[in-house]
């Protein structure tokens, strides 16, 4: 799978923080039944790979990738667990080496140009960018257009239903990545109506 197939299945890639193994399972299904297949399960609790591998056994029709790939290690216990594709929050050339031999999809994290150089020379042409709102938002994705026509960016982190649409917008964002899906709140209280709810919101976002 090339990582830009992933945009195809939607506007809005959730990126999830499990603090709980039971909660997985559940939580992908609201958020499929809300017309959301993309998941990222980031790497960012104990739990986390249980979850994927969970999720990979129990809701096949769902893409689960893991997110916050920080290491080699990383990678191979993502790929192990289930993970169909991998997300980091930044790029090294070990990184981008290490998913290619397990042929684990990367959508490697970058801020800066010199960041989008090292990433495509390495073969990449779909990147996060990451932090989005921090790193420049809007106007900073729009310099990076005109030196890097032929590179594709999914903007995450401080992405908004109020500004998806603005990202969106931008010819070469297909897909944004969004905590909002999945609030610690409702996820704590198993109240799964509500985030199929917002599933299902995002699902329908359109550029503005």
């Amino acid at each position: 799978m090339n990582t830009l197939e992933l945009a195809a299945h939607g506007p809005v890639i959730p990126v999830i923080v499990v603090q709980r193994v039971e909660d997985a399972v559940p939580l992908a299904r609201a958020l499929l039944a809300g017309g959301v297949k993309v998941l990222e399960v980031t790497l960012r609790t104990p739990v986390a790979l249980r979850c994927i591998e969970a999720i990979a056994e129990a809701v096949p029709e769902a893409l689960v990738g893991a997110g916050t790939v920080r290491s080699v290690a990383d990678a191979r216990d993502a790929r192990a667990a289930g993970a169909r594709f991998a997300v980091s929050p930044g790029y090294t050339s070990e990184i981008g080496r290490a998913c290619a031999d397990l042929r684990l999809p990367l959508l490697p994290g970058v801020a800066t140009a010199s960041e989008v150089m090292q990433a495509q020379a390495d073969g990449h042409h779909f990147l996060k960018f990451f932090p989005a709102t921090a790193a420049g938002g809007i106007p900073m994705l729009k310099a990076l257009a005109g030196p890097f026509p032929d590179v594709a960016f999914c903007p995450t982190g401080g992405v908004t239903p109020q500004t998806a649409p603005q990202f969106l917008a931008l010819p070469h964002v297909p897909v944004c990545g969004g905590s909002w899906l999945t609030p610690a709140d409702a996820v704590e209280a198993g109240d799964w109506a509500r985030v199929t709810q917002l599933a299902r919101e995002a699902a329908a976002l359109r550029a503005a």
